[in-house]
């Protein structure tokens, strides 16, 4: 059975959730790093909000883990390159507080529109100075949003409802979606000199970072209001002091700060400035959203193999993955040929699906051959870091989709391109799903990819077959499989035979030297 460290504070519903499924949890929160490393190792899962910090040094530890999930959207306290070099998963919830972090976004808005908290101090301090807080309408403004994915459309859909006109800036918003959301897709500088109030939305990464700099906030239009309930960092929060302080900006609305919690921040204190303490995602629906979304697909990976909303290796629901499940086998047990029969440096390694396989999800399928080829390299590869040690390797990774069917219903091929020329495997399921190889750079041959086998290519010559079974019997292996294929009478034929034992130094001299032996290796699988 599975086991699950909770280690913040969470709705019991995921604890719940997590017993339903067949998890075992444990509900362990306040732990200190080494507490936390002191137990880690027992786990196959981590459930975290934004507490834990789960550090290079943490998941050294995690002997077992395979899945930490933070109930949330922000990773900032995961070190998913690590993560992904240890093979662990890593999930987030991005839809479990969407709409709460949205609606505090237009809260946001309206208190920077009408003085909300400046006009409620003064009010509540005895004074009555009503016509000092002036503010603005936001039926017919511009509304510039930085980033329109989830949490973005859903304010863009809330502004449209004030009657707010919306530009949206993001690089991966398409024409069409743009359209379906009515918002005008526009470049950032236009974003900035048109807009009445701008809202960000977006991760941050190394492109985003301070998207909002010295130099863009200068290029904002005069009087502007910015909200950012979004990620600390996508502002320049000293340029933006300056903004308010010069009176460029009327106004700035911050939920998250680079550093948190913020003690102690030079925008404090600044006229028509709003602060909330990361408060997006604070509602009671939102905590219990997020906390059995994180319980329901850390269950998922962990019994079924099901990955959702993965940071770091391809989603793959739990429907899809008893379907791929054989396939992935087979991809496995390619890429672990390819791999050990191939030498020198690997230039690419091409995924070729054809037949029922194109109409798969092709991620699954290369991480599993990525993950076969490079397991006689590492013991320490699976399904989640192999992407990543293919690029540090400097492979490139090339995947091919042929929906018409050939000799098969289903094949997928393995190809890698060295210094000696393109070479290829192929292999398919049958009807039982049992991988089986069926071609081999080149020559047909169809085989059972299984335990330890003996590798041997020849020429194609009368009583070799003896005298390799007359060689292996004295040296006392036993034969479990024979397999054969020639590419042509008398031309150069490959012989797969798999054996009850690894096959030793000596005996591969012994194989070599038997008169025709072009090649002998021991394989594994």
């Amino acid at each position: 059975m599975p086991k699950v460290l909770i280690s913040d504070k969470m709705d019991p519903k995921a604890a719940q959730i997590f017993r339903e499924r067949g998890v075992e949890v444990d509900e362990i929160t306040g732990k200190t790093p080494d507490e936390l490393k002191a137990i880690i190792g027992q786990y196959d899962g981590l459930a975290i909000r934004s507490s834990t910090k789960v550090t290079r040094d943490i998941l050294d530890h995690a002997t077992n883990l395979k899945v930490v999930g933070r109930a949330g959207i922000g990773v900032d306290n995961v070190d998913i390159p690590a993560a992904s070099a240890k093979g662990v998963v890593v999930m987030n919830t991005p839809f479990g507080n969407s709409i709460t972090t949205a609606e505090h976004a237009i809260a946001l808005m309206f208190a920077l529109a009408r003085q909300l908290p400046e006009a409620d101090a003064s009010t509540q301090a005895g004074k009555w100075e009503k016509n000092r807080f002036m503010g603005v309408e936001l039926t017919a403004k511009t509304l510039g949003l930085i980033g329109a994915g989830n949490i973005g459309s859903i304010v863009a859909d809330r502004a449209r409802g004030l009657k707010m006109k919306v530009v949206a800036f993001d690089p991966f918003l398409t024409p069409e979606r743009a359209v379906e959301m009515g918002v005008e897709k526009v470049t950032l500088d236009d974003l900035l000199a048109r807009a009445d109030f701008i809202t960000l939305h977006t991760p941050l990464t190394d492109q985003t970072r301070n998207i909002l700099s010295a130099e863009n906030l200068a290029k904002t239009k005069k009087g502007v209001r910015i909200i950012n309930c979004a990620r600390g960092g996508l502002i320049d929060e000293a340029a933006l002091k300056e903004g308010l302080d010069s009176g460029h900006i009327a106004g700035a609305a911050l939920d998250v700060f680079v550093e948190e919690p913020a003690k102690a921040s030079p925008l404090f204190g600044t006229p028509n400035f709003v602060s909330t303490p990361h408060l997006g995602a604070s509602t009671t629906e939102a905590q219990v959203n997020v906390a059995i979304q994180v319980a329901e697909q850390m269950a998922d990976y962990l019994v079924s193999g099901g990955v959702t909303n993965a940071l770091n290796v391809p989603s793959l629901s739990a429907e899809e993955a008893p379907k791929l499940k054989p396939y992935m086998a087979l991809a496995e047990k390619l890429g672990s040929l390819v791999g050990q029969l191939t030498t020198g440096a690997i230039a690419r390694i091409s995924i070729h699906t054809e037949g029922a396989a194109a109409e798969l999800n092709p991620k699954p399928i290369t991480s599993a051959v990525l993950a076969g080829f490079l397991r006689n390299q590492t013991d320490t590869v699976n399904m989640v870091n192999a992407p990543f040690l293919a690029k540090d390797r400097g492979m490139e990774v090339r995947e091919v989709r042929t929906e018409r069917e050939g000799d098969y219903h289903t094949l997928l091929r393995v190809s890698v391109k060295t210094a000696d020329g393109e070479r290829s495997v192929a292999g398919t399921l049958f009807g039982d799903q049992a991988a089986r190889l069926v071609e081999l750079f080149g020559i047909k041959v169809e085989a059972d990819l299984a335990g330890q086998m003996l590798y041997v290519v020849n020429e194609d010559a009368p009583g070799f077959i003896g005298r390799l079974g007359t060689t292996l019997g004295e040296a006392g292996v036993n034969i479990g499989t024979f397999h054969l294929g020639r590419r042509s009478a008398g031309g150069e034929a490959v012989l797969l035979l798999s054996v009850d034992e690894p096959v030793s130094g000596d005996l591969l001299a012994r194989v070599k030297a038997l008169p025709g032996v072009k090649t002998a290796m021991g394989l594994s699988f």
